[in-house]
């Protein structure tokens, strides 16, 4: 059976969504550039016995973009009146990389609408930058320098996007417009602080490989969050439920049908 997809308008944006099976609410949150698709193995875990949302945040899969740069905190808001307005007041999360960024936020600003949290190989903190970082930054900068002035004859927004293509990071490259900009505001937000308030039961999922959010972030994240625990998925990097399925289902399973 295939699954139904349907579209709602929450802060005056049309969100593309599903819902799977029936009972306790379950919200499954993809990442960064990805959309339900890539989290459609995590809901068929749990739609037998639970009810399974699965969103397209704004400006991915078929979801609307935003009409003006926001960060995290807005696109939790928007998460926030989606439930809302499907009559949740509590719910579970399920969130991957940004999404699991989300979650945090969720779980931290919103506490009476969240019932239990998994984070896997979850965003949030800012990177450890070191000399290799800043060697990397300059680097950057002084080939955009340069690529502005070498190629003077095109347009500078033509340029840039050149530029972009060949030296940008991967997200950086596949984004555009206004998703660029919100890129930029939230990869440079910083959720540390905001995890000592998350109450909820937190189960953090990584992989021991990921080098998008390394493990180091895992350890740092279990320390902070009062009721939380972590699971290492050995050899899986930052797609770590997908690496490791069966061993992700198992861990899954068990976090939410134990009660």
């Amino acid at each position: 059976m295939g699954y139904r997809y349907m579209i709602k308008v929450v802060n005056g944006l049309k969100i593309n969504y599903i819902v799977e099976g029936e009972g306790e609410p379950i919200v499954v949150l993809h990442g960064w550039g990805a959309n339900i698709n890539t989290v459609l193995s995590i809901v068929n875990i749990l739609k037998d016995r639970y009810k399974v949302y699965a969103l397209d945040l704004p400006g991915f899969g078929e979801s609307e973009e935003p009409k003006e740069v926001i960060g995290s905190f807005e696109y939790a808001e928007i998460v926030r009146n989606f439930l809302l307005d499907e009559g949740i007041i509590k719910a579970s999360f399920i969130g991957h990389s940004f999404g699991g960024k989300l979650s945090i936020i969720m779980g931290s600003k919103y506490p009476d609408m969240v019932n239990k949290i998994v984070l896997i190989d979850s965003a949030g903190l800012i990177p450890k930058r070191g000399l290799d970082y800043y060697i990397r930054v300059y680097s950057f900068k002084a080939m955009k320098f340069i690529y502005k002035n070498l190629f003077f004859w095109i347009k500078d927004e033509e340029r840039l996007e050149k530029f972009y293509k060949c030296f940008g990071s991967d997200d950086y490259r596949d984004a555009a417009g206004v998703m660029r900009k919100i890129l930029v505001r939230v990869v440079n937000e910083n959720l540390k602080d905001l995890l000592k308030d998350i109450k909820a039961p937190t189960l953090l999922i990584w992989g021991d490989q990921d080098d998008a959010t390394p493990l180091y972030m895992a350890h740092i994240m279990e320390k902070e969050i009062k009721d939380s625990g972590l699971v290492v998925l050995e050899g899986a990097g930052h797609y770590s439920y997908l690496d490791d399925f069966y061993r992700f289902r198992a861990v899954i399973n068990a976090f939410f049908d134990g009660r």
